[in-house]
């Protein structure tokens, strides 16, 4: 598969998506929009990627969209459906069986911050700078930021960094809960790859039914969500996975999972 905007590599369980436009801060237009999507479909459908991580080329993980293509969309109509595309093709979080990780570094900025908001993990170095400085520029967030963010770190400060624009540093969005884990610029990649080799390890049916059971659970009333819970747990118990799982353990060894 060639790829103009994107870098794509699978290996050893890990699929690396890597957006490739250092040259404007790794922008979002459409054409990175087409190529991520087809990556994270790519990496979805490839039974041999357990993990997915997403970062940047260069300087920057994503500074946001590309300003420029909002000249081309002349009416309200254009834009909203351009957004909600988006929206709705890197809807990780509840969409998307598999664990992804955005490895951040640089600018983390806008529509890059709502793509990492997505992701289920978020390392990022030191030098990491993240905000939704749309207020700014073209109003508000357009790919889930008002809606996400919120949800990750209550919406008085949510709201404080969307209608001020201001930009924090990555100590500051560790502390929000924002950011997993924080390292050394030059450990970012050891990392991510450390949390992607863990996770790779799990059975993929329970990584799947874990990301179910949080971000559906989210959305439901917390004695619907209980009911969800008990259910996918009880799910559990009809997979293989859950048979080798407990039979490893009594045994003392390690397990061999089929994601069955």
């Amino acid at each position: 598969m060639s790829y103009k905007t994107i870098l794509y590599e699978a290996k050893d369980g890990i699929a690396k998506i890597t957006l490739n436009r250092p040259e404007v801060l790794n922008a979002i237009n459409p054409q990175v929009t087409a190529d991520l999507n087809v990556a994270l479909k790519n990496a979805e459908d490839d039974p041999k990627v357990k993990v997915v991580i997403i970062t940047g080329a260069g300087r920057a993980f994503c500074a946001g969209a590309d300003i420029k293509e909002f000249l081309s969309f002349p009416t309200p109509a254009d834009m909203q459906y351009q957004t909600e595309r988006r929206e709705r093709e890197f809807r990780l979080n509840e969409t998307y069986t598999k664990p992804v990780i955005a490895m951040v570094h640089g600018y983390c900025l806008g529509g890059g911050f709502e793509i990492a908001q997505q992701c289920d993990f978020m390392i990022a170095s030191e030098d990491a700078r993240f905000g939704q400085p749309e207020i700014n520029v073209v109003g508000l967030p357009g790919m889930g930021g008002t809606q996400r963010l919120p949800r990750i770190i209550g919406a008085k400060k949510a709201l404080e960094l969307i209608m001020t624009g201001d930009i924090i540093d990555a100590k500051e969005a560790e502390r929000l809960g924002i950011v997993n884990k924080l390292v050394p610029k030059e450990k970012l990649e050891e990392a991510a790859n450390e949390l992607a080799q863990k996770l790779s390890g799990k059975s993929p049916v329970f990584l799947r039914f874990a990301k179910a059971a949080v971000y559906r659970g989210l959305e439901l009333p917390l004695k619907e969500g209980l009911a969800w819970e008990s259910m996918l747990f009880a799910t559990c118990f009809t997979t293989e996975d859950q048979k080798e799982a407990s039979s490893a353990f009594v045994e003392k060894r390690k397990p061999v999972f089929k994601g069955k």
